[in-house]
């Protein structure tokens, strides 16, 4: 028997395939965005220093170096993104998760990138003639060098100006070719 979804619990379709499939619409989001902004998204095989993805842009200068960070994908249920807030929390459910984040790294940087998902998952997409909507958005922190809160389940505040499109990400790889930080 299925809930509502003003009762605040999710509603899956299915409940075996409810998470998997909040995890597949997010990579959706993901390989959108990165195709809009002549990025690769990369999909991890298996768990890399907890990172779930890489976002590649290949130069445009033939002898050029690629520019590419890590992504931490998190989607959930449990909180709803208002745009006109200056900023939203977010509660990772391990203490590790976040200290991955915050470990300074000389090679490749890493993101955290969090979708916000309705909880009804019918709700999650809208489809017209002319195109598909995805019925929330994606927002990017960069963690590096942050402390961790002393507690078991750390808490993030991100920017709603950080929304994950093909103009942020466009900008993260600009950052990254030129060598600057990616701290706004």
């Amino acid at each position: 028997m299925s809930r509502a979804v003003g009762s605040g619990i999710a509603e899956p379709v299915d409940r075996r395939t409810f998470t998997t499939c909040m995890e597949q619409l997010q990579e959706g989001y993901m390989q959108s965005v990165a195709a809009t902004a002549g990025c690769l998204f990369i999909k991890q095989g298996r768990d890399m220093f907890g990172m779930d993805a890489m976002l590649v842009r290949t130069s445009s200068d033939p002898l050029g170096e690629e520019a590419s960070f890590y992504v931490q994908m998190k989607s959930t249920t449990q909180l709803t993104v208002n745009g006109k807030a200056e900023s939203f929390g977010y509660r990772f459910e391990k203490r590790d998760y976040m200290e991955r984040l915050v470990r300074p790294r000389l090679g490749m940087k890493s993101l955290l990138v969090v979708m916000a998902i309705p909880k009804g998952q019918a709700e999650w997409t809208r489809t017209a003639h002319t195109h598909l909507e995805v019925k929330q958005a994606c927002y990017w922190l960069n963690l590096e060098g942050m402390t961790v809160p002393a507690v078991e389940k750390p808490y993030v505040r991100i920017p709603t100006a950080n929304l994950f499109n093909a103009e942020s990400l466009a900008a993260i790889m600009g950052k990254i070719e030129r060598g600057e930080p990616l701290h706004d």
